[in-house]
């Protein structure tokens, strides 16, 4: 699990390093060029045209060090400087310094008029700024450097952070950004990263590990995690030989209504999926024939009404270990007094989808007798539903968390980084997945994934955070057989069992 720290963190964690470890300043600007040069190399071959855009800070020395780097690895880079204020920081001049030994011509822009024509450039690497920005650009140098490499078809690298975006909070429509297409960032990833209206700016990134102090970055104190597969692995419990059904958990999935029966049969298809010892699904009358049919290993309880969900008795409750309820659901009135009083009743871990939370957004007084660690799976326009609009994805995160904290619950907010929060304030990046997932019924494959994760006696968080990574990773494998336009909820199923292979 990587965390995220803020932006003094990341500095105080270089300093530190420098501190701590027998390296310099310097030597780690180079660690960190050579990662960038690897990393072109990687994507580009030789017969590109580079042009790299240095600032004069220590963003701008990486970006003079990458250009030394690759024209030792044989690539055609040019280095323009932006003179966008009087002084360099030491790191800057000292790579420049090593330019001028090297007899790597450096081109100075100190006006608009010096500013290339960025297309004549296959490649253009951003090392204006870097991180450490707290307010918009206003520097009209830079805003016109950044404004015409923007305007290029030239393929955009930004070297750690793109210049100009805010990495701690939101932009605004008239902010002056770098649109990367690909961004290389050092040791942590940055929050901005992780949210749909910076992508225009950050593009796809991966993180580079410079070496910083390990020691350190233990002892960072930080709400906010993203979610790797060297985390999640380890948390699959392997199974036993002499292992039984019962040993992994009775759960219960109340799905279903008129016309949307096929939600409960790929919720519970992927909880089975998922390893849950024995499934009960709970579903109006009508989908009887069709869940009896479609889902052989599932145990059918009929409501007693024709269409929808009522109510369960409170007696059968004590046998399951986690119960799901929302998917393809309905919000019939006599739907929304059943769920009513499934809360009331049953104590253990509850999980929360699709129309389940519609009823509880209409309903918002019974979020106070909801027992602790239920778990909620909304997309952003539920969870609208069940607190309020917001002005960009900074506010919806913190509503988000304040919503867990207050009603002691993991919200599961769905999205391209899902994010997982926690009673305890805790925030959670998902990295698995694909757009291939933006189709109906991807959401009741996750539900059903996580039922099955917390009947198998998982954490509520757990459950949460192993279930949406699991089910992203599923998506990824059926990726390798399937396109992102052909991608179906039932192919993520058909995969889940691929993740649990070492």
């Amino acid at each position: 699990m990587i965390k995220i720290p803020n932006i003094e963190q990341i500095r105080k964690c270089e300093a530190d390093t420098i501190a701590h470890k027998p390296i310099s300043s310097i030597e780690l600007m180079e660690i960190a060029a050579e990662a960038c040069v690897n990393q072109i190399k990687q994507q580009f071959s030789p017969t590109v045209s580079i042009a790299v855009f240095c600032g004069m800070g220590n963003n701008g020395g990486d970006g003079l060090a990458i250009v030394r780097l690759l024209h030792e690895n044989g690539f055609n880079s040019t280095a323009y400087l932006v003179k966008h204020k009087d002084t360099h920081s030491s790191e800057c001049q000292h790579q420049l310094n090593l330019l001028k030994k090297r007899k790597i011509k450096v081109k100075e822009i100190g006006q608009e008029n010096d500013i290339p024509p960025c297309d004549a450039y296959d490649i253009i690497v951003d090392a204006l700024l870097g991180i450490g920005l707290n307010k918009p650009i206003d520097n009209q140098l830079l805003k016109a450097v950044i404004n015409t490499i923007n305007q290029s078809d030239a393929f955009v690298f930004a070297v750690d952070t793109p210049s100009g975006l805010l990495s701690e909070q939101p932009m605004n429509q008239q902010d002056t950004a770098i649109a990367a297409d690909f961004t290389l960032t050092f040791q942590f990833p940055k929050l901005s990263f992780f949210f749909a209206e910076n992508y225009q700016y950050a593009g796809e990134w991966e993180i580079a590990d410079i070496g910083l102090e390990s020691q350190y970055i233990n002892e960072i104190e930080t709400n906010y995690y993203c979610v790797e597969h060297h985390f999640i692995q380890p948390l699959i419990r392997p199974r036993e030989k002499f292992a039984h059904k019962g040993d992994f958990g009775h759960g219960l999935l109340i799905a279903g209504s008129f016309g949307m029966m096929g939600a409960a049969v790929l919720a519970s298809k992927a909880a089975l999926r998922t390893g849950i010892g024995l499934l009960t699904v709970c579903i109006p009358k009508i989908g009887y024939h069709i869940l009896q049919t479609t889902v052989n290993e599932a145990v059918c309880r009929c409501d007693e009404n024709e269409n929808h969900f009522t109510g369960i008795d409170f007696a059968s409750l004590s046998k399951y270990n986690a119960i799901a309820v929302g998917c393809g659901l309905g919000t019939h009135p006599e739907t929304a007094q059943g769920l009513k009083k499934l809360i009331g009743d049953f104590g253990g871990n509850l999980i929360f989808d699709a129309d389940a939370i519609n009823i509880l957004a209409a309903n918002k007084t019974w979020l106070e007798f909801l027992p602790p660690d239920c778990i909620f799976t909304p997309h952003i326009k539920e969870f609208e539903r069940l607190t309020h609009k917001v002005n960009n994805s900074f506010e919806r995160l913190e509503l988000q968390r304040q919503f867990s904290m207050r009603y002691r619950c993991i919200v599961v907010l769905k999205g391209a980084h899902t994010s997982i929060t926690t009673p305890q304030g805790e925030v959670y990046f998902n990295t698995s997945g694909n757009p291939g997932m933006a189709k109906g019924g991807s959401g009741d494959v996750l539900t059903g994934m996580i039922l099955s994760l917390a009947a198998q006696g998982y954490t509520a968080v757990q459950a949460a955070v192993v279930g949406v990574y699991l089910h992203g990773a599923a998506a990824d494998l059926a990726l390798e057989k399937h396109s992102c336009q052909s991608l179906l909820p039932s192919d993520i199923i058909e995969h889940i069992g691929g993740n649990y292979k070492a």
